[in-house]
């Protein structure tokens, strides 16, 4: 496949489908406060992982995730487990720790509802997150899943703080697998909750640290679309060497870029932390490389050798609308 060929393909996926429609979702809640996107903003300009709001010393960091209802009805023990780990995933993805997160549940009798709290309890024990209160509706006529969560930060990782010069860099978990027929790369469900809860705590070491102010967890967009809305949010372009994206050796390139992962996140990081940043990832055997750097352009390019092709040119079209204000 060639790299136009990928990048077609990606701007045609569901993920991106589901980021691009944020644009649309902001613009009409902002026409409707009297501030416009002003008075969407927070702390943190819309287009984190969280919202962050400043509290005393550090911030309050808040989000909330909702699961798809196919992939609820069709897998419902590991939707619930999902639903906290991503939670999870957003707050250290800003730097900080988790709290505390709540649910909201619907489905169609108490035995569906069952699978679903299961695999949330089991996630909630693994990331040592209390779960603590929601709304439930076992009356429902369909499924369907949304979690809340709080935690603090003392230093912010955020998506606004990419800057031309940094180097584009890329840490996973490649111990795991794919929950078929889902893009979703479980390297969680299976892995002791200890090393889960220790490798996720290199984030907010980081940002605590001062060795990185940028980064993103990679979602539903996959590592390419992820990408797009951290340069989107720093006003920034980048290049990205496809060659250079870390994947386990047997999963083909254009379902990797795609995919889910339980643990993955982009950083863009000043060219003298590299190496430091790189041996923190290390010692706790996540696979972690310098995939692209950042630029000034504000256009995506993708490129495999001589094979390039531009992915997305935020001076002609926007992904989320981040500048403006998108979530």
């Amino acid at each position: 496949m060639s790299v136009a060929d990928l990048v077609a393909s990606l701007r045609a996926s569901r993920g991106f489908g589901h980021k691009t429609d944020i644009v649309d979702v902001v613009s009409s809640l902002a026409r409707r406060l009297p501030g416009g996107t002003r008075d969407l903003a927070q702390a943190v300009a819309l287009g984190d992982d969280c919202a962050a709001l400043a509290d005393g010393e550090g911030y309050l960091l808040f989000a909330i995730e909702g699961m798809v209802s196919d992939f609820v009805s069709a897998m419902p023990w590991f939707a619930g487990y999902s639903s906290v780990m991503v939670n999870v995933s957003d707050i250290y993805a800003m730097g900080g720790r988790p709290l505390a997160v709540v649910d909201a549940l619907w489905s169609r009798g108490i035995e569906p509802a069952h699978e679903v709290l299961a695999g949330m309890a089991a996630a909630s024990v693994a990331y040592g997150v209390p779960i603590v209160g929601g709304h439930t509706n076992t009356r429902s006529d369909a499924a369907q899943l949304a979690v809340s969560i709080v935690g603090r930060a003392k230093a912010l990782l955020s998506s606004f703080n990419a800057k031309p010069g940094d180097r584009l860099m890329m840490a996973v978990d490649l111990r795991g697998r794919f929950e078929e027929p889902y893009p979703f790369w479980n390297a969680s469900v299976d892995a002791p909750g200890e090393r889960l809860r220790a490798d996720l705590e290199c984030l907010p070491q980081l940002a605590e640290s001062g060795l990185c102010d940028a980064a993103k967890d990679i979602s539903m967009a996959g590592t390419l679309g992820t990408a797009l809305m951290l340069f989107e949010c720093s006003q920034v372009g980048a290049r990205i060497d496809l060659d250079r994206i870390p994947k386990p050796v047997d999963v083909p390139l254009q379902r990797w870029v795609t995919a889910f992962p339980s643990f993955g996140y982009l950083l863009s990081v000043r060219a003298e932390h590299v190496e430091a940043v790189q041996s923190l990832f290390d010692s706790r055997s996540l696979a972690c490389a310098v995939i692209g750097s950042v630029d000034a352009t504000r256009r995506a390019v993708v490129h495999q050798r001589d094979d390039a092709a531009v992915l997305w040119d935020f001076n002609r079209e926007p992904f989320i609308a981040a500048n403006g204000g998108a979530r």
